[in-house]
């Protein structure tokens, strides 16, 4: 009897863990050598639609060091395949005005995810490549340690 009251919520959680679906359908990051990213150095991911009835959302991960110069960071996110090609320049804000970080801090390394487009339906089914290249005037830009993309499915 001891057994069947730890193994009947084990069943449930377990069942309800497996309901539980990651909506992720691209989580990438790519580490910056040396914590200088060149114009060169864009970030890439491949997502494959199926549903194009389906809401998607886009996010821009960002991680610094200390030794980054700028209140803001811009960058350029380019969305090609299946006949689209959209590029849109972004303007992300990384301090106060008095220079405190936004961003989740541990030691000298601050962590942000910055939303791109929300609720956006591709028009077809298909293969789309998602890129970001950085768009300061400085080349490279010094204190990035890491950049990334995710892709998630909105609603489900």
């Amino acid at each position: 009897m001891n057994k069947m009251k730890f193994i009947l919520p084990l069943l449930i959680v377990l069942l309800f863990l497996a309901g539980c679906g990651d909506n992720d359908l691209v989580d990438t990051n790519m580490s910056i050598s040396d914590n200088s990213w060149t114009y060169a150095n864009s970030t890439k991911a491949t997502v494959e639609i199926k549903n194009p009835n389906q809401s998607y959302q886009f996010y821009f991960k960002l991680r610094h060091t200390t030794d980054y110069r700028y209140a803001n960071l811009y960058v350029v996110m380019h969305l090609k395949g299946n006949g689209l090609n959209k590029s849109t320049r972004y303007q992300f804000k990384l301090a106060k005005n008095d220079g405190e970080w936004l961003g989740k801090g541990s030691g000298n390394l601050y962590t942000y995810n910055f939303p791109l487009l929300t609720n956006y339906r591709f028009e077809k089914p298909g293969k789309y490549e998602i890129e970001i290249e950085q768009n300061m005037r400085d080349n490279p830009l010094i204190g990035i340690s890491d950049v990334g993309i995710t892709v998630a499915k909105e609603g489900d």
